[in-house]
Formats: structure tokens, C-alpha cells, sequence
């Protein structure tokens, strides 16, 4: 399942290069999440780095894009073999 932001969001700027896959971006308010990229790191780490650098702890599952751990794994690989 993609990761977003809620609207406590701080802005702090720690999230935005933690992703590997550059899924979070700056929004007209707050830092969004660009779910077609959001794999929860899978592939990349253990856990969801946005999450764990997160001070107020605003990045939670989207509900609207749920994913299994095969889907994320399968999502990954085709954004590294699209970037490769």
C-alpha cells in the first residue's frame, strides 16, 4: 500500500530525501506522495525510511492505494528496470 502525508505535516524537509524512489515531492502546502512510485522501500529497506525519519509521525497507509508486499515488490522492479 502507498504511504501518505496528513495534514500535520510540519514541512521539515526530512522525509522529501530519505525516499529512494522519489515518490515525495513538495505540495502547494505540504509534502505529498506520488503513490505510482510509493513502494513502502520495499526493495530498497527493511521499513519506510519516510516513516521512521518522521517528527510527527504524518505518514500513514493510503487507504485509496492498497498493495501487498507482491505488488509493492513487483512496482519496485519496474520503476528500477524504468530508471536503469
Amino acid at each position: 500500500m502507498a504511504l501518505i502525508i496528513t495534514d500535520e505535516c510540519i514541512n521539515c524537509d526530512v522525509c522529501e530525501p530519505e525516499c529512494p524512489n522519489g515518490a515525495i515531492y513538495q505540495g502547494e502546502e505540504i509534502y505529498e506522495i506520488d503513490p505510482n512510485l510509493c513502494t513502502e522501500c520495499v526493495g530498497h529497506y527493511e521499513t519506510s525510511q519516510c516513516v521512521d525519519v518522521c517528527p510527527v509521525d504524518c505518514i500513514i497507509p493510503d487507504p485509496e492505494h492498497k498493495e501487498n508486499e507482491d505488488e509493492l515488490k513487483a512496482k519496485y522492479e519496474r520503476i528500477t528496470a524504468a530508471a536503469g
